[in-house]
């Protein structure tokens, strides 16, 4: 049987075997820190293989770098040994839900979640600290080991948390907001479905060097626009210069060649402009210019309006039609002079012949269409009571529209690593329910400390504000479906057959459910041989999840359990994965377990009851599941 390894893929050691395939002479060897051999690669001959000119030292070019970008680019690389621990009774509707809240640093989460989301996430959106020199940023230690700095993340500081004030006044302002972002954008990546889209909200601080680490990671094409969000309603008369009204939104797909944005509803505003002033039986149009700047002699010629008046392109320019096209547009009833026959021609548009579904978006998001920061902080006081629980949260329609931009399809997964206070669960919930959607929702949050004001409101981190958000949005929106087919978690939309998800399970970042021992067996000795290598306290669920980690299951799969032969099994996702972690199991339950064929069989090394069963383990498999993938903790 294969041992699990327990811990993420070294996308370092990934990444030398995919350049050493295409170039074997760039791969060589040398002797690492620990005296060991180490397989490495050739930067010189690497960088030659890429020229078709002699390569003799540094050369001049472009780029975009700061202070340890190299070092945030291998903390992006490092593996993790840390684990996701369930967390039943915080969680709704935990055995049903596809929806994930995780608490924790959110760079080790996306490391842990990154092989089995792989390209199935159509949208991410984030809202990171802006570094206004108010703003706390994650404290990443560059100069530990990947070991040391595994024990240290999501773990809290001597304040609670693993976040430290950037102030303007520190020395490296840009270049320790630049190291908490540049890994775990490099690390989401990874994350988006090749018609997948990212969102990431910022503040003039951070705009211009956030767009240089996005061009970076994601590619200068996959840029699609900058959106300008008017977040204040009315300016502020005690601004020293300007009174700033707007935030920045930067959108960037995985693959632009992909990537199909979605339309917007068309508003009754926007049909009004079209209008029927000479009944023409096509219906309602408007009309638009015929002018162009770009010359062509073919275009430049006068036309002779019904009224007899004759009109020249205006100067310097022709009209955008030859003469021919002309000709026949206006054979065709597609050309307006105006109500008396004598203005600039113009073409008529009609309505019937879009040949999109909706609007094109604007670059320009106006309060008043997608809502302002007050009424983002106006709908989670309506949801808590009387009650500022959070500073800060974006509004509903905001987010509503940033779904509709990513064109979600009917199970697409949303993912947001800097969550807040849930206003994207908030929003792919009602979205769901008014599109009659499944979509899910992947939050992130590290269980930061509230102030001591919101303590007293009974909430002590900003994950305990969001998991209640979810919970109370859940409950308006169940209200709203007149409580039809209720019960805890799914219910059905009135007549329809889709029911809605409003759950989430609760997963809680830690370390590793193994002890040291599991990863450097070369340390054991006589004393500890025959001890446990799972830590004290740890439950046959947790190593469950991380066992589901390491097999790419989504960590929403479906969990049933049930007993065997007196022994606890898990079945995961109809069968793909079963795990038993009880001790002394006989051949009885073995042959139950071969006999459903299952793709993964997983249990601990001690778990077999004795030297017979184990010789009789394999034949079993050989008998009844020759194919199942047998693994051991």
């Amino acid at each position: 049987m294969e041992k699990m390894k327990m811990h993420t893929p070294d996308i370092t050691e990934i990444n030398i075997e995919k350049i050493g395939q295409l170039f074997p002479n760039c791969l060589t060897e040398r002797i690492g820190a620990d005296g060991k051999v180490e397989r490495v690669i050739d930067f010189d001959m690497l960088r030659q293989e890429l020229s078709k000119e002699i390569v003799e030292g540094p050369q001049e070019r472009y780029q975009f770098t700061w202070p340890d970008k190299k070092k945030a680019i291998r903390l992006a690389n490092t593996p993790s040994t840390m684990t996701l621990r369930p967390c039943r009774e915080e969680s709704v509707d935990f055995d049903n839900t596809e929806n994930l809240y995780i608490e924790g640093d959110n760079l080790e989460v996306l490391k842990l979640l990154r092989e089995d989301y792989l390209g199935k996430v159509k949208m991410i959106y984030i809202d990171p600290p802006y570094n206004t020199g108010n703003d706390f940023v994650y404290e990443d230690d560059f100069s530990l080991s990947s070991e040391a700095y595994s024990e240290l993340s999501g773990q809290n500081d001597a304040e609670g948390n693993r976040m430290v004030l950037n102030a303007e006044s520190n020395g490296r302002f840009h270049t320790d907001w630049l190291n908490m972002i540049y890994p775990r954008l490099k690390v989401a990546k990874d994350f988006l479905s090749e018609d997948g889209v990212i969102f990431i909200s910022i503040d003039d601080h951070e705009q211009e060097n956030l767009k240089k680490v996005c061009e970076e990671v994601f590619g200068g094409r996959n840029f699609i626009a900058e959106l300008i969000w008017q977040r204040a309603f009315s300016p502020k008369n005690d601004a020293k210069f300007i009174s700033n009204s707007h935030d920045y939104i930067l959108m960037f797909a995985k693959n632009i060649e992909r990537f199909v944005i979605g339309r917007l509803e068309r508003t009754e505003e926007a049909n009004a402009r079209y209008s029927n002033p000479d009944n023409d039986p096509r219906g309602v149009w408007m009309s638009s210019d015929i002018s162009v700047k770009t010359y062509n002699a073919e275009c430049d010629y006068p036309i002779t309006t019904p009224s007899g008046k004759v009109i020249e392109p205006p100067a310097g320019r022709c009209w955008s039609l030859s003469k021919n096209a002309f000709f026949e547009r206006l054979q065709d009833n597609r050309i307006w002079f105006g109500p008396n026959g004598d203005g600039t021609p113009r073409i008529k548009r009609f309505l019937t012949d879009l040949k999109f579904d909706g609007m094109a978006p604007t670059s320009i998001l106006l309060f008043k269409e997608v809502g302002h920061s007050q009424e983002g902080a106006q709908e989670v006081v309506s949801l808590f009571g009387d009650k500022g629980v959070f500073d800060g949260p974006k509004p509903i329609r905001l987010m509503e529209r940033l779904l509709t931009l990513a064109n979600l399809q009917k199970d697409s997964i949303v993912l947001d690593f800097f969550s807040g206070s849930a206003t994207t669960a908030h929003a792919v919930m009602k979205r769901n329910v008014e599109k009659n959607l499944n979509c899910k929702f992947i939050l992130v949050q590290l269980p930061e400390k509230v102030s001591e004001k919101k303590k007293d409101q009974g909430y002590k981190t900003i994950c305990a504000i969001g998991k209640e958000r979810i919970r109370r949005a859940a409950k308006k929106l169940r209200k709203g479906l007149d409580n039809k087919n209720v019960n805890d978690g799914f219910f059905a939309a009135g007549d329809s057959e889709m029911k809605h998800d409003f759950g989430f399970r609760v997963l809680k970042l830690d370390s590793s459910n193994m002890e040291d021992v599991y990863y450097r067996p070369e340390d054991s000795s006589e004393s500890t041989l025959f001890e446990s290598n799972v830590k004290e306290g740890r439950t046959p669920e947790d190593l469950l999840f991380q066992v589901m980690l390491e097999c790419n299951l989504p960590l929403s799969a479906k969990i049933q359990t049930e007993k065997i032969a007196g022994k606890e099994v898990f079945t995961v996702n109809n069968g793909y994965l079963i795990a038993c972690f009880d001790e002394d199991i006989n051949e009885d339950v073995i042959k139950v377990i071969a006999k459903r064929k299952p793709y993964y069989f997983v249990m601990r090394d001690s778990s077999l009851a004795s030297d017979n069963v184990a010789d009789n383990f394999e034949q079993i498999f050989q008998a009844y599941s020759k194919d199942t993938i047998r693994k051991i903790l």
